[in-house]
């Protein structure tokens, strides 16, 4: 008897993950092949979205941390994201990106606020000021260690991909205070088993590889990694958190660009 209600207490555990992996895939996926969207890398819209003002009009300092989706069928799972920096009184923003071709790390290579295969950005941070200011100097240096800085360093998955570099820069800037999307494959990505606090230094991280992980913090929420893929639930600020749909909370809609200021 014990052994069997053990079984079938395994049985429903596996079903729930299944439907919490699954079920959201499914659904994101039949979106995604109703949505339609550029076919490829050409025919898709890069330009600015208008949102960010003129660097010379805007004197303070900021920082802004954009994620996006991405294109073809791989936008069913996953999110782009990168860094826009203007420190006081710069002339431009200044956008920082990893790629997976040629050498990864692409300095302005597209609009601070541009669409990423067509869509619009989303905001993850948005820090203005004297707040700016501090955090700026030790985001350049975080930038500057990258270490999968050179051409083959790039892995789509589990990492390191995009998402890992804005990751590995939150994770040495932790007074930024965000935690990336949850459908930001990549973002989890280690060298190795880890076992420690979260990037954010508000909880704690079991990890291997970005592959299969846990989660608990202020900032991260309660996550679990399954090949990368992350249910859970957002506790600061209310939501939960599904495969292909990143994180589902009341705030979902608010703001799908930087404001002008």
């Amino acid at each position: 008897m014990v052994k069997s209600a053990k079984r079938s207490l395994a049985r429903r555990i596996l079903i729930l993950l299944l439907a919490v992996f699954l079920v959201p895939l499914a659904v994101r996926a039949a979106l995604h092949a109703v949505e339609g969207g550029p076919r490829s890398w050409r025919e898709a819209d890069w330009s600015s979205t208008g949102s960010l003002p003129p660097a010379a009009s805007h004197p303070e300092a900021r920082v802004l941390i954009l994620s996006g989706q991405t294109g073809g069928w791989k936008g069913v799972l996953s999110v782009h994201s990168w860094i826009v920096l203007k420190p006081v009184n710069a002339a431009e923003w200044r956008r920082y990106d990893v790629v997976g071709w040629g050498s990864p790390l692409r300095v302005n290579g597209w609009a601070p606020d541009g669409r990423w295969f067509g869509h619009r950005p989303t905001i993850v941070a948005d820090i203005k000021g004297r707040d700016a200011e501090v955090l700026i100097p030790k985001i350049e240096a975080a930038i500057r260690n990258y270490r999968y800085n050179h051409a083959g360093d790039y892995r789509l998955w589990p990492g390191p991909n995009s998402n890992t570099f804005v990751a590995s820069v939150l994770r040495e800037v932790p007074d930024i205070g965000v935690a990336l999307p949850p459908n930001a494959i990549g973002r989890d990505f280690r060298p190795g088993p880890y076992v420690g606090p979260s990037d954010s230094r508000t909880g704690v991280e079991a990890n291997l590889w970005g592959a299969l992980g846990v989660k608990l913090g202020w900032v991260e929420g309660i996550e679990l990694d399954v090949l990368g893929l992350v249910a859970g639930l957002d506790i600061r600020n209310p939501a939960v958190k599904l495969p292909g749909f990143g994180r589902v909370g009341l705030d979902t809609l608010a703001a799908v660009a930087a404001p002008k200021h």
